[in-house]
């Protein structure tokens, strides 16, 4: 990849630093930024800095080992692991730290350092595994972000693109905005170009009209949290997407590591969904697109049910919905 890794560790355990690429600057800005303390980790977690669910669970181990070496302990976990509640890998990777290092930064990191590796080749297995949906002439619509910008590897739904492309397969793709912060059309978009893959960036509410048109033929999008019936959560704006996609008889497929699946929960129903700021609604930037006298709602995701999902690509191959149960039961 061409740009800088979206979540590293540099240094020991005892004076090292988690560095993120700074998100909310591009792609005006690349950035890099380096978190020492605890706080600044959380609030780079919740205003963004970092975000898609597998970069939140290496920035969430990682997050661990400043815990631990601060001597904050479990309260200081916990308020790592609830930062953000939607995005299932960030609590388990940190429960992940937490239970192997009983209380050691040492052990902290070098399971942290175990979650980063294990994402890398998992994003790279889900790219194996759904390249093979991507032919030769074909337009595939995305959502969000969910690529390297948002893992610590390839990504998850732009992962099957990228190893697609490194097949020579000929594809185009579209990215919608995704309003009201504009992943896709920030985050999405750039790192596409950057990495040479042919992209038009499309309002949300152009979905429609590229189906309809036939510039469409598969759509593949990344989720936060995916339920043990499959409903999956992710960005505000994917129900609507897979809802177009079946109307117009196209398949949506949901890209995710096997750490994005909640075996706990029994469907979609109950994922918790995160309300954010109603000022990312009533502003673009620093310009005022709504009035302070409206209400505001503003949900950051919404959940897609399994039976608008045609398959999940996993690290473990493409899974149809009577798959998942006896999946999850054999995962380690």
């Amino acid at each position: 990849m061409a740009l800088p890794r979206t979540v590293d560790w540099q240094g020991d355990a005892a004076t090292g630093r988690l560095v993120i690429i700074e998100q909310t600057l591009l792609p005006t800005e690349l950035k890099l930024i380096e978190l020492t303390e605890l706080d600044p980790v959380i609030d780079a977690i919740q205003r963004l800095a970092v975000r898609g669910a597998p970069a939140l669970g290496a920035a969430g181990g990682y997050g661990a080992v400043i815990a631990l070496r601060s001597g904050l302990g479990d309260a200081g976990l916990e308020r790592l692991a609830a930062a953000r509640p939607t995005a299932v890998n960030l609590r388990w990777a940190v429960e992940r730290v937490r239970r192997v290092a009983e209380g050691d930064p040492e052990r902290a990191l070098e399971e942290a350092r175990a979650i980063d590796a294990e994402d890398v080749r998992t994003c790279r297995a889900i790219g194996e595994h759904g390249a093979s949906l991507i032919k030769d002439g074909m337009g595939v619509l995305t959502h969000c972000n969910a690529g390297a910008l948002a893992t610590a590897g390839m990504g998850t739904a732009l992962a099957p693109m990228y190893v697609a492309k490194e097949r020579g397969t000929k594809f185009h793709v579209f990215a919608d905005e995704t309003r009201p912060l504009l992943q896709g059309a920030r985050l999405t978009s750039f790192e596409l170009a950057e990495n040479g893959v042919d992209v038009t960036v499309i309002s949300d509410s152009m979905s429609a009209v590229v189906m309809r048109d036939g510039k469409v033929s598969l759509v593949i999008t990344g989720a936060d949290r995916v339920a043990a019936n499959g409903d999956a959560a992710n960005k505000i704006g994917t129900y609507g997407v897979a809802t177009l996609a079946k109307a117009h008889g196209i398949p949506f497929y949901i890209a995710a590591p096997r750490s994005t699946f909640d075996g706990t929960l029994a469907s979609g129903d109950q994922i918790p969904i995160e309300e954010r700021n109603e000022r990312e609604l009533r502003f673009v930037g620093d310009t005022r697109t709504a009035p302070d006298k409206t209400k505001v709602f503003n949900p950051a995701f919404d959940v897609t049910p399994a039976a608008l999902i045609a398959g999940w690509i996993t690290e473990d191959g493409i899974l149809k919905a009577s798959d998942i149960a006896g999946w999850l039961a054999s995962s380690p």
